[in-house]
């Protein structure tokens, strides 16, 4: 029990620098929110300091995660997954993978007439592959205008120029798997023969 305890704790640090890294927060603002002094968050998040019940708490009231999430707790049986969506740059992303690095898979939502009707395009280390559910995506990459109907799937690095919109008076469904080190998503037609 003691084994599981610690190789939870352990894994705290990274996970609290990447979910504030993903919203976009600094160390100075979580201080604020949480009322955790800057020096401690950030031996927090070095893995110098393993954190106390009183810190976690408010850490994961910050980041929108449950306790079990934040120190990624040992599986109970329970098969059902609890995922909290993020609201960022006017649209909803829910995250669908919960394991901190590598390839992140997201579902997003882009309302009709948001607030991102102007194209501002973009750019940050990573790649990506989106793939069209619902509704159409104005998707923007560099110099290509590009509309893209349901079943319809990019994929691009995010070092280029790039934005998504909704077209028209729905909102538009999409699934994103973002690699932030710029790892490629890898997919198999058919299975290997023998």
């Amino acid at each position: 029990m003691t084994e599981d305890i610690d190789r939870a704790l352990d894994g705290v640090g990274l996970r609290l620098r990447e979910l504030r890294k993903q919203r976009e927060t600094t160390l100075a603002e979580l201080s604020a929110e949480t009322g955790i002094s800057v020096s401690t968050l950030s031996r927090l998040e070095s893995g110098a300091r393993r954190p106390t019940l009183e810190q976690l708490l408010p850490l994961a009231r910050a980041h929108n995660v449950t306790l079990d999430e934040l120190v990624d707790a040992p599986p109970t049986g329970d098969p059902r997954v609890h995922m909290r969506p993020i609201t960022r740059h006017g649209m909803q992303m829910l995250p669908l993978t919960r394991r901190v690095g590598g390839i992140q898979a997201f579902k997003i939502v882009l309302p009709p007439k948001s607030g991102r009707t102007e194209p501002n395009p973009q750019t940050h280390e990573g790649y990506e592959w989106l793939y069209v559910l619902n509704g159409r995506l104005r998707f923007i990459l560099g110099k290509h205008d590009l509309i893209l109907e349901p079943g319809e799937a990019a994929e691009f690095d995010t070092r280029e120029p790039h934005w998504f919109g909704a077209v028209g008076d729905e909102p538009v469904e999409f699934l994103s798997l973002f690699g932030k080190q710029g790892e490629r998503a890898h997919f198999r037609a058919r299975p290997r023969n023998g």
